[in-house]
């Protein structure tokens, strides 16, 4: 059983410690679920978890608006992240996806998180571009008013639930101004005229990715979320909530190899007794106990901080991610050691979190990206 006693710090409250109680016991029954046909165990991932009421906190309840409590996603992620990956994305791609809708969007608008809330919709965050990943203010695509529409041309690429996804929030060049300030975000249904799937992108780490192709896709200017220009900090803004949770998944893949590198050395005899009595394998065990632990401070500090009602984490949450995301691959790397052959053998828990903690050290802000913002941050810069 995984280690708990994190639970009790005081960064959480009664309501969050019931909640990973009773998540721990839907994803025991639950998890994790076929991956032969990626797509398909997506959608019945979101349906499962839309049913079972665990997307509630992933929008804004329209009926009921209240800001999203950043410490019962980071609890989600790592308990699904601990049990399936990909359960873990699933989820997690609701929140990004209608991020934008829940901070910015209209009434009108916000009328989709109650069925991405429910399970009934899947939704996709478009942001990165073929020349334009970490440098967003870099991004080519267009989205020219004409009349009473805007007009959308261009591509995006990496998409999260590319070609799976009922709505897009997609951002394009307007062009108020230079760079970032020139960028604006938009609704795009998944079955718009002239939005096509250019390419689906293979990973180490099966997920639904694609690259889009957006030929005059028309949009009412009623898809614009906020106001023209606004996009840039639209993205920054939803990112700055949800890139906290990205740590938290890396933490459930962490600890994952954790209890189950704990459970080789009891189990497994070299030189006629248990690996467990060897210091090495002791050293590195403490090495990745130490690595979890502050993985998980720093991620429900952060946390606890925009539920405290901080304006901005952007210190707090790149903080997060670049620690927790890299210290997951060093644990994980060490459970494939402890492993021997087992750990790169294909279909084995520990090769499995090998392939799925790579990708979180790149979306989102990659590693390299996050030490700049912290940097900044530190030194009073923007």
């Amino acid at each position: 059983m995984p280690d708990r006693t994190f639970l009790t710090w005081p960064f959480f409250e009664d309501r969050h410690r019931q909640l990973a109680d009773r998540l721990e016991t839907w994803c025991a029954k639950n998890l994790p679920v076929e991956h032969h046909d990626v797509d398909d165990a997506c959608r019945e991932l979101v349906a499962k978890l839309g049913r079972d009421g665990w997307l509630k906190p992933t929008a804004l309840d329209p009926a009921n608006p209240a800001p999203l409590d950043v410490r019962t996603l980071c609890i989600t992620r790592e308990t699904l992240a601990r049990h399936d990956g990909l359960a873990d994305f699933a989820l997690a791609m609701q929140g990004l996806g209608t991020g934008a809708i829940t901070l910015f969007g209209t009434p009108d608008q916000q009328r989709w998180l109650a069925k991405t809330r429910a399970g009934e919709a899947i939704s996709a965050f478009a942001l990165s571009e073929p020349r334009s990943g970490s440098d967003v203010a870099n991004m080519e695509m267009s989205a020219v008013r004409d009349g009473g529409d805007y007009v959308l041309s261009g591509e995006k690429t990496w998409i999260s639930n590319g070609g799976i996804a009922d709505l897009y929030v997609v951002f394009a060049r307007t062009g108020e101004a230079p760079g970032a300030k020139g960028i604006s975000a938009f609704i795009v249904p998944g079955d718009a005229k002239g939005l096509g799937i250019a390419e689906r992108l293979q990973v180490i780490a099966p997920h639904p990715l694609a690259r889009l192709s957006f030929d005059n896709v028309r949009v009412p200017a009623s898809a614009l979320i906020g106001k023209p220009g606004e996009g840039f900090r639209i993205a920054m803004s939803v990112l700055d909530v949800f890139r906290s949770t990205v740590g938290a998944a890396a933490l459930g893949f962490a600890r994952r190899a954790l209890d189950e590198s704990v459970s080789r050395a009891a189990e497994r005899k070299l030189f006629g007794a248990p690996m467990a009595e060897l210091q090495m394998v002791q050293g590195h065990i403490a090495d990745m106990a130490l690595d979890v632990d502050a993985a998980a401070l720093l991620i429900y500090r952060a946390a606890w901080t925009k539920d405290m009602g901080a304006a901005r984490v952007t210190r707090e949450a790149a903080m997060a991610k670049l620690f927790a995301t890299d210290k997951a691959q060093e644990v994980i790397d060490k459970a494939v050691q402890l492993h021997g052959g087992d750990g790169v053998r294909k279909g084995h828990i520990v090769e499995s979190l090998y392939r799925e903690i790579r990708a979180l050290r790149i979306y989102e802000g990659a590693s390299d990206v996050q030490k700049v913002v912290i940097a900044r941050q530190v030194m009073g810069g923007a």
